[in-house]
């Protein structure tokens, strides 16, 4: 994933991560996203549904900036670039995906939460990574510890898993993260995506 990238995800701070089961639903969820003044959204690669839902929010919302999840093998890569996702991203570090992804040119994070894995994703050309789980893997301290080896390299994270709207900030005051997955905005109401943006534009 390039930086440039990272840097767009940075605007919004607050990445809504989405697990959507139907294409109804899963449309009525990014409306809802951009009527609040959030339009970015990660739709996860989890269900059936997700390559049509990439597809045609895509054409209905242009302005929201869109990415795949949970990609696991690079087919999934492929579908969801060409269903119109500008960026994806991986739970886990699979060599054989990132390489798929940068010769393609794709924008592309994969997960990790060691620094062995941040070393061989650098070497395939990698400068954006998804942390994960965040939480689970030691929260705000781990990912201070392991990234601070590499400030000198410029690289960036986005921590996902365990983030909510009362320890986003923590996270996002880490120098080298750029945004916050948002998992519990799934399920949010307008009210709850209000506060995920106004807390976005309070930092």
């Amino acid at each position: 994933m390039t930086t440039s990238i990272g840097d767009t995800l940075a605007q919004y701070k607050i990445i809504p991560v989405l697990v959507l089961e139907d294409l109804e639903s899963g449309l009525r969820r990014c409306e809802l996203l951009c009527e609040c003044g959030l339009p970015v959204a990660e739709i996860t690669f989890r269900t059936k549904a997700a390559e049509s839902i990439i597809r045609e929010a895509s054409r209905r919302f242009p302005e929201m900036f869109i990415g795949a999840g949970t990609i696991l093998n690079t087919a999934d890569l492929h579908r969801a670039f060409d269903a119109g996702a500008k960026f994806a991203v991986a739970p886990g570090f699979n060599p054989t995906v990132v390489g798929e992804a940068m010769k393609n040119g794709y924008a592309f994070a994969p997960g990790i939460c060691t620094p062995s894995e941040i070393e061989q994703a650098y070497e395939l050309g990698c400068r954006f990574f998804k942390f994960f789980p965040a939480e689970a893997a030691g929260g705000v301290k781990m990912l201070k510890s392991i990234a601070a080896p590499y400030k000198h390299l410029g690289i960036k994270f986005m921590p996902t898993g365990g983030v909510t709207i009362d320890n986003a900030a923590d996270w996002l005051a880490v120098p080298e993260v750029s945004a916050a997955g948002g998992t519990w905005l799934n399920k949010a109401d307008a009210e709850g995506i209000r506060k995920a943006v106004a807390l976005a534009k309070s930092l």
